[in-house]
């Protein structure tokens, strides 16, 4: 074992280079699904210093790099921190479930697509706490406020759960911090000029990754015209779909 004084750069990960993985670029990105139920393993220091690695590689505006990664794994400052966060889970997924009908028309077969979201979302909200890593994404702000300012941080989560997927991990991006920013910003004691951009769990997939499901291309990518589907925009043989898709208002 590498003593860490030993190290040049006071940590044995110093001299340690990112380890390689058998999952293709292509491969990671059509099968990093959302995970949202994971086993009691810890994350490797090495797999978290990947990943991280990984996720600041992200594209950035003249390279300013203004995102920042808050972690909690274990401990009080931990703890107390994915309690909070948790609190406000629940809060947020009790709306959503009343607001969406998740009890109702097909909600109420326990088989249904529908159905089971609800509790696979049911079981992330009850077991938030015990998630073996949190994220806080963070935008330091050098601007006013602005709709496009999430380019400047949601590239690197993305990158951030891509490289989950290729370490054999996987997570899961949440906006659940927002009913409790306020006490979380105290909690944490964040600059003013510092927005929670996100609420990321990572872990071991108690599941596993594989093929996501999408609507058809031809119905996302369109060519020359809006909602002219292009021509070539058909999907790969063996390809499969969902019907899901923002809620319908009714006129």
């Amino acid at each position: 074992m590498v003593d860490a004084d030993d190290t040049e750069g006071g940590h044995p990960l110093h001299d340690a280079p990112v380890a390689p993985t058998d999952v293709g670029l292509i491969d990671g990105l059509v099968t990093t699904r959302a995970i949202r139920r994971y086993t009691d393993e810890h994350l490797p220091e090495q797999v978290l210093r990947d990943i991280f690695f990984a996720a600041t590689r992200a594209p950035s505006g003249s390279n300013r790099q203004p995102f920042r990664f808050l972690v909690f794994r274990h401990g009080p400052r931990a703890d107390a921190v994915k309690q909070l966060i948790a609190r406000g889970a629940r809060a947020i997924w009790d709306a959503k479930f009343t607001q969406d009908g998740y009890a109702s028309g097909s909600g109420a077969d326990a088989a249904s697509p529908k159905a089971r979201m609800a509790a696979t979302m049911e079981h992330y909200v009850d077991s938030f706490a015990a998630a073996p890593v949190l994220v806080l994404p963070c935008l330091n702000r050098y601007r006013a406020p602005d709709p496009s300012e999430g380019s400047n941080v949601y590239p690197a989560c993305q990158n951030l759960l891509l490289a989950a997927r290729a370490y054999g991990y996987g997570g899961v991006m949440t906006m659940f911090h927002k009913e409790v920013e306020a006490d979380l910003r105290a909690l944490l004691d964040l600059p003013d000029a510092t927005t929670i951009a996100a609420t990321i769990t990572l872990g071991r997939p108690a599941g596993g990754h594989g093929p996501v499901r999408r609507r058809p291309l031809g119905e996302l990518v369109y060519e020359d015209e809006w909602g002219a589907a292009a021509g070539w925009a058909v999907d790969p043989p063996a390809t499969a779909f969902t019907a899901a898709g923002p809620p319908t208002v009714a006129p």
